[in-house]
């Protein structure tokens, strides 16, 4: 083979477009527990969104090269790594959004310069002689590797749990309070075809990592010191999941006292889902102890003096209405994820367009000016 053959070779190697298969999924969400579930069921009996927010709601994820979208009958996400776009459609308002991934930045950045603007404000106006140094913040991170295994979709599965805490030390009196994330995973060892998955996932969060690296970093820094060395520790830990999440239950809630939040596996809610429906007494008078608790505590419970007389009274049966694990942990929220369908046929390019006559309006944006 001549030289030049050699040039043209390694060009043609060099300048190659990875080459992707398509594959897709259904991926189906419930939340199936903790404290939010009551208020849902109160909400729903006004509010047929709120009811539907109960059921269990069914996506196909199609993944073609750099687009992944995420379809379910109310809407669908489209996101597109060589245009830099996340696309939201609404098929029942048949209108759609498209934000780039530099709008998102600078709204990022107008979040954090008014939120550093009314920190500035508020300084002058704290009370005096309010100059308690503020809680000590530490983000932890653990993956354990369980022996548990179970059938889920069909596939093997493995457990490994997954715990993520933001703890505050009050630097006074030493209690510790976390808000924390664990999260019951069961790992097939493989799924032909998922690896797409993977790697589109593995991309979107490199360009992630670029574009926002600017705006995450001093934000972290300032907030808390270490912040570096606590997302190195947190790349460490999650090395060690192998396999697919076929099935996930997922939970959010504080605790005290340093103490995890324990996996669906460890400590079952009850199989109620939640308190029954509670009357128009019981909601007033716990609106009006909740107002009173929200002035008197703090996170974690950091600034509590005093008890609310109403919280003497015991609450109507308390024994099937607990959504906590234990004295010193609450569930705000459990909500249970599982994949099936899996399938490595030729994806329609099609489902990655809006469909035709559909009106393009402008992303909502939140602001604070109020």
């Amino acid at each position: 083979m001549s030289s030049r053959n050699w040039i043209a070779l390694g060009l043609c190697t060099l300048l190659a477009t990875p080459s992707f298969a398509d594959f897709r999924y259904d991926e189906t969400t419930q939340i199936t527990g903790g404290t939010v579930v009551s208020m849902m069921k109160l909400a729903g009996a006004f509010s047929k969104d709120a009811k539907k927010a109960m059921d269990p709601v069914t996506s196909t994820v199609l993944v073609q090269g750099n687009r992944m979208a995420r379809v379910n009958p109310d809407r669908t996400e489209i996101i597109d790594l060589d245009k830099e776009t996340i696309t939201t459609i609404d098929p029942r308002k048949k209108q759609y959004t498209v934000v780039t991934f530099e709008q998102m930045k600078q709204q990022m950045e107008e979040a954090q310069k008014k939120a550093q603007e009314q920190q500035a404000k508020g300084k002058p106006s704290q009370p005096q002689g309010n100059d308690a140094q503020p809680p000590k913040m530490n983000f932890k991170v653990n993956v354990r590797n369980t022996a548990a295994t179970k059938k889920v979709a069909g596939l093997d599965t493995k457990e490994s749990i997954l715990s993520m805490e933001l703890e505050a030390t009050d630097q006074q009196s030493g209690q510790k309070g976390s808000l924390a994330i664990t999260n019951d995973m069961w790992l097939a060892l493989e799924i032909p075809g998922y690896s797409e998955v993977r790697d589109f996932n593995e991309r979107f969060a490199r360009k992630m990592g670029m574009i926002f690296g600017d705006v995450f970093k001093p934000s972290m820094a300032a907030m808390q010191p270490g912040s570096a060395e606590g997302m190195a520790e947190m790349v460490k830990e999650m090395s060690k999941l192998k396999g697919v999440p076929v099935m996930q239950v997922m939970r959010m809630g504080s605790t005290a006292n340093g103490e995890p939040l324990p996996a669906a596996s460890e400590a079952p809610l009850p199989a109620s889902n939640g308190p029954a429906m509670p009357s128009a007494g019981d909601v007033a008078k716990q609106s009006a102890t909740s107002a009173i608790a929200s002035k008197l505590g703090g996170f974690g419970g950091f600034g509590k003096k005093k008890k609310d007389p109403a919280q003497d009274q015991p609450a109507p049966d308390q024994s099937q209405s607990s959504q906590t694990a234990s004295p010193t942990q609450s569930v705000l929220m459990e909500s249970s994820t599982q994949l099936s369908s899996f399938s490595s046929a030729l994806v329609d390019s099609s489902q990655f367009n809006v469909p035709a006559g559909y009106a393009q309006v402008a992303a909502e944006t939140k602001s604070s000016s109020h």
